[in-house]
Formats: structure tokens, C-alpha cells, sequence
């Protein structure tokens, strides 16, 4: 097999997985609902963000709007850069670690482009329908990011005579993400580690 047919073969096996994760937890899951998985430190626990990854957010439509252009555009960009490397025969893990990061952001892309017209919206009381017969909760490329990841490794208490925080609870790793946002993160560190010289050459080149 080619590493062209691998590339697409990494990015739809991701996007599959990453979307009937989503599709599940929103059509199966309240809007902060828990199911522990492992004892009380990993936790699938169902959130939405319009924001980036790992639950930042930037307000208003306009934010909103701003943001899903520039996903489009920087997925545009990577996917452009893969097909580069993969025609110069580049080194399959680069290649491997780029299809990673494409991956992740069109799958937080699809969240913002179709979940706003394909499902109404979620609630603390109700689940999501697939299709609703009274159209979805928001417009193209305003749909939220459903995120269910979470791992409150630790919790602990700031001292009270702590600056600011003093006496308050705090948790270790607090953020809540998906599986888009996972692939992005392995394929960020791994070129930063293995193949952040290799990337330099390919740019120059």
C-alpha cells in the first residue's frame, strides 16, 4: 500500500472513530452527564464548547464564525503540506504525525460545521435527536465541539494563607476533550520530539 493510501486510511479511520464517539455521547448522553470508566480519575463526562480545543472559548457569533474559518483554512493548509511530503516520499512518521493533527481538526471542523443542523439541542434533562423534524439548534458552522474526556487526576486545597486561592478546591488536569483533540496533541508532541529537524528541512526544502 502506498503511503498515500495510508494517509487516508490513518484520517478516516480517526475521523470514523472520533464522530460515532461524538454522535454516541450526544444522542446518548445529558449535557453534563458522567459515566466514571476507571475509578473516579477518567471520567466520560458530556460538555459543548464553541471554542478551541480543550474548552477555549471565544464569544459571539462573530468569534464563533471567525474560528470555523480559520479551522477550514489551516486544514486546508496541513492537507495541502501532506500531499507535498507525500509526493517528496518525506519520512512516514512526519507524515504520519501531520495526518494526526489533520485528522483532529476536521473533526472538531465537522462539530462546527453540521452538528448545529443535524441535532437539536442538548440539555441537563434531555438528549439530543439525530434529524429532528423541527431543524437543528444553530446554523452552519455554528455548531458546538462535543468534548467527553475528562481525568481529574488530582484534587487538592490551596492553603489558606495562599495568594488569591487560598482555601479554595482546585483539580490537576481539569480540561474536558475529545478524541479530534487527543490525535492533534500526539501529533504536536511527536514532531516537536521526533521530528522537529526533519520538518525544517521539509519547509526550506
Amino acid at each position: 500500500m502506498s503511503m498515500g493510501k495510508k494517509t487516508i486510511l490513518i484520517i478516516s479511520l480517526i475521523l470514523i472513530a472520533d464522530q460515532s464517539l461524538k454522535i454516541w455521547v450526544k444522542t446518548s448522553m445529558y449535557l453534563g452527564e458522567s459515566i466514571p470508566v476507571i475509578g473516579n480519575w477518567f471520567i466520560i463526562r458530556f460538555v459543548e464548547n464553541d471554542g478551541m480545543a480543550y474548552g477555549i472559548d471565544i464569544p459571539g457569533k462573530f468569534g464563533k464564525m471567525a474560528l470555523s474559518l480559520f479551522r477550514i483554512i489551516a486544514v486546508g493548509a496541513i492537507g495541502y503540506y501532506l500531499h507535498i511530503l507525500i509526493k517528496k516520499k518525506a519520512r512516514n512518521g512526519l507524515i504520519i504525525c501531520l495526518s494526526f493533527i489533520f485528522a483532529g481538526a476536521m473533526g472538531n471542523i465537522l462539530d462546527s460545521m453540521f452538528y448545529g443542523l443535524i441535532f437539536n439541542e442538548s440539555s441537563l434533562t434531555q438528549t439530543a435527536e439525530f434529524l429532528p423534524a423541527n431543524g437543528g439548534y444553530n446554523s452552519f458552522l455554528h455548531g458546538d465541539v462535543v468534548d467527553m474526556f475528562y481525568f481529574p487526576i488530582l484534587e487538592y486545597t490551596y492553603p489558606k494563607w495562599f495568594p488569591l486561592w487560598g482555601g479554595q478546591t482546585s483539580t490537576f488536569f481539569n480540561a474536558i476533550f475529545n478524541l479530534a483533540d487527543s490525535f492533534i496533541t500526539i501529533g504536536i508532541i511527536s514532531i516537536l520530539l521526533f521530528n522537529r529537524e526533519i520538518l525544517r528541512k521539509s519547509i526550506e526544502a
